[in-house]
């Protein structure tokens, strides 16, 4: 009889990337929500556009979708998140 020892321990993974400067004001900029698919994030998704477009003076707001809450933003839908000036992700319940 043999007995196997397994290491539970994982490389560490260095980050790669940079981040950017933060934003100074949300005046004519564009902004993504993303919805995390959780009950009634589409509500508070609609109270904060309207905060966003009547108080910041956003410019354009776009909308996004994950399949639902337990899985990671699908590779496309992160691509179009690019467009964005900044991302406002919600989780709802």
């Amino acid at each position: 009889m043999s007995i196997s020892v397994l290491d539970p321990t994982a490389e560490e993974i260095v980050a790669t990337s940079q981040t950017t400067a933060r934003l100074t004001s949300l005046e004519g900029r564009k902004v993504g929500l993303l919805d995390n698919g959780k009950i009634r994030v589409h509500e508070l998704l609609n109270f904060i556009e309207t905060i966003l477009r009547d108080e910041h003076g956003v410019a354009e707001v776009m909308r996004f979708k994950k399949p639902d809450a337990s899985r990671p933003v699908p590779s496309e839908v992160l691509a179009e998140m690019k467009a964005c000036d900044a991302v406002i992700s919600a989780v709802g319940d």
